[in-house]
């Protein structure tokens, strides 16, 4: 059964250090925490960009659950726990502090129109924005490069 689209939501989730590349070689198990939190709490990741240090996506809730809180709090544990236990990584130190994410995270609850459409271009260029790619199709880590047929 298909569920309404109850809450619409954009992220920016980042590491505790920048400049670290941990999302990108990380990749496979960021998308795997994010497969197993959807089939728990579903959700919509309407757009999503994937950055070394930081992510923003959009993600639309159900009518009838629209904790996205509890949902990224799931992510975010279940890829740092799912990271291979070693040599601690850049972000992970951090003096006293302990984790790879940063103690905040901008959430931002979008309406329709204008708003979502200046949130989405923004997903959409933030790889060139950062100067990794010349145009945002060719960033691997994106909706937008999923889009895009052979």
């Amino acid at each position: 059964m298909e569920h309404l689209i109850g809450l619409s939501v954009y992220f920016t989730v980042a590491l505790r250090h920048a400049g670290d590349d941990l999302l990108v070689l990380e990749i496979e198990r960021l998308r795997l925490a994010m497969r197993q939190t959807q089939a728990e709490l579903p959700f919509h990741a309407r757009s999503w960009v994937v950055l070394p240090d930081h992510l923003h996506c959009i993600w639309d809730l159900p009518v009838e659950d629209d904790d996205f809180a509890l949902r990224w709090r799931k992510v975010m544990r279940r890829f740092e726990t799912s990271l291979p236990k070693g040599p601690r990584r850049l972000a992970q130190i951090s003096g006293a502090e302990r984790g790879i994410w940063a103690r905040d995270y901008h959430a931002e609850r979008l309406g329709t129109g204008i708003q979502l459409e200046q949130r989405l271009a923004s997903i959409r260029a933030d790889p060139m924005r950062h100067g990794l790619v010349d145009r945002a199709e060719n960033w691997p880590y994106s909706s937008d490069a999923m889009r895009v047929t052979a």
